[in-house]
């Protein structure tokens, strides 16, 4: 009996990477997901590495983009793009021939692109290298991380800059902004914030908590295996959740 395809997983959330991955193997159990990397240079390597049929891409990753991944590979594997953009960015894909899947995940829209990416494997894959151009000029560049944010303190608003922030923590229908010396209420969610903020800064540690690196102590393990940080300045101790761990590996 030959082999399946072979696929690799290009997504830096760890969440939604496992859920395309459980999602797949419902949907094509013949795929085998060989790896999975967390941004785009692991990507590029994992591809060397193992010469899949099918890449997953992220178009948005640390390192290398999906789309410089892209246009690494050229023509060796058959590529589908993950993506939460607009129309005009789905207008290109598809031109492109190529597929995607769209963010937040949609299980009948991946159930259409495994059937179409299936078919597909029959034929060889197209070369995206010179389309890389096209689908960059469609895709709207992301707004400027943010820089500072306004707060209500009493009878003032009062500017944070983000070196400020210690951690941001979901609380209730708010978010709790928490710097070494005080805590401020803001009405964006913390998914939004998230959005606005630059991951090389800050890194989501649990599902309600998102932590300013540079605020970071140290970072130990418990009798139990758990992660906790401690933080510069502040008393408390965040828990870090077993599906952010992976930030925290030794280089």
């Amino acid at each position: 009996m030959n082999a399946g395809p072979t696929a690799i997983i290009a997504e830096d959330e760890p969440l939604l990477r496992a859920e395309i991955r459980q999602a797949i193997a419902s949907l094509w159990p013949q795929l085998e997901i060989v790896a999975e990397a967390t941004d785009g240079n692991e990507a590029v390597r994992a591809f060397e590495l193992n010469s899949p049929a099918i890449l997953f891409l992220d178009v948005r990753m640390p390192g290398r983009s999906g789309l410089d991944v892209a246009a690494h590979v050229g023509g060796r594997a058959h590529i589908v793009f993950i993506t939460a953009f607009d129309q005009h960015a789905m207008a290109a894909f598809e031109h492109g021939a190529v597929d995607y899947i769209l963010k937040p995940l949609s299980t009948a829209r991946l159930a259409m692109t495994v059937e179409r990416v299936r078919q597909r494997t029959s034929t060889p894959p197209v070369d995206l290298g010179r389309m890389v151009a096209e689908l960059r000029a469609s895709i709207v560049p992301p707004r400027p991380y943010l820089q500072w944010l306004s707060v209500a303190h009493e009878d003032e608003i009062r500017l944070i800059t983000v070196a400020e922030v210690c951690y941001l923590r979901a609380d209730k229908k708010y978010t709790a902004l928490v710097t070494d010396q005080s805590t401020y209420l803001l009405t964006a969610s913390l998914k939004e914030l998230k959005e606005r903020l630059d991951p090389n800064m800050f890194w989501q540690i649990h599902r309600s908590a998102i932590v300013n690196v540079g605020a970071i102590e140290t970072v130990y393990r418990t009798f139990r295996g758990a992660l906790e940080i401690r933080l510069k300045g502040r008393s408390e101790v965040l828990p870090v959740s077993p599906a952010h761990t992976y930030q925290f590996r030794p280089a």
